[in-house]
């Protein structure tokens, strides 16, 4: 199976997850819109969904699914989203979308995450993706500085030949040549940075579930 196909059939597997009446979390990236187009089909058995970005946001309501503004809605009984790395305790890397930071607000209000991903996201220690770091601009340099400090390498990432501007008016810097042995420390730590908005490891926000694409089927792993 194409890697394609992989996200389509894992978008469609999810669907058992959301719960019939209430608001469903909803995440960013190409996974995502095969469970955005797959959840279209039951759109007359919930509420809507709460949105990590303003791209899934326009494919919501496009299908006709309402989209809350988080601030509406108290918690939400699932958050279903992708990952760019998995590891098998759950713990992620994030952000190759740009949307770490309202993903991780939105894991936060959720009582499961349910991350899908085919198996190539599947690691056994994080960090051969970039690693996405949303930042204030100004404090771009520095975080660098600090992240070469620590045997890394970090770059601005661009569009169009300009830093990207998030959905949120900041940076991302994307850092090569990390491996995180400890996801929850190296989290805490790189967090409290001044300057930093979000760091694309989610381990005090990891997955519950992943519903993983392989060539056999959808392989469910719990955390």
């Amino acid at each position: 199976m194409t890697q394609d196909e992989l996200k389509a059939l894992v978008g469609q597997a999810a669907l058992k997850y959301v719960v019939p009446g209430e608001i469903v979390g909803v995440g960013t990236g190409s996974t995502v819109n095969k469970f955005i187009d797959a959840l279209a089909t039951m759109k007359d058995q919930i509420k809507g969904a709460v949105s990590s970005s303003e791209a899934s946001t326009v494919r919501l309501k496009a299908l006709g699914i309402p989209v809350f503004d988080s601030n509406e809605v108290e918690s939400l009984s699932v958050y279903i989203d992708g990952a760019d790395e998995i590891d098998h305790q759950g713990h992620m890397v994030k952000g190759g979308g740009a949307a770490l930071t309202r993903e991780k607000i939105v894991a936060a209000q959720s009582k499961q995450f349910v991350c899908i991903a085919d198996e190539s996201k599947l690691v056994d220690a994080l960090g051969a993706f970039p690693l996405p770091v949303e930042v204030i601009p100004m404090a771009t340099a520095r975080v660098m500085r600090q992240f070469a400090a620590m045997g890394a390498s970090a770059v601005v990432r661009l569009k169009d030949g300009q830093p990207l501007v998030t959905d949120n008016g900041q940076h991302i810097v994307d850092v090569m040549g990390l491996k995180i042995t400890d996801p929850v420390a190296f989290e805490s730590q790189v967090s409290q940075w001044p300057g930093v908005v979000t760091v694309g490891v989610f381990a005090h926000q990891k997955a519950q579930v992943c519903l993983l694409g392989t060539s056999e089927g959808v392989k469910t792993l719990s955390f």
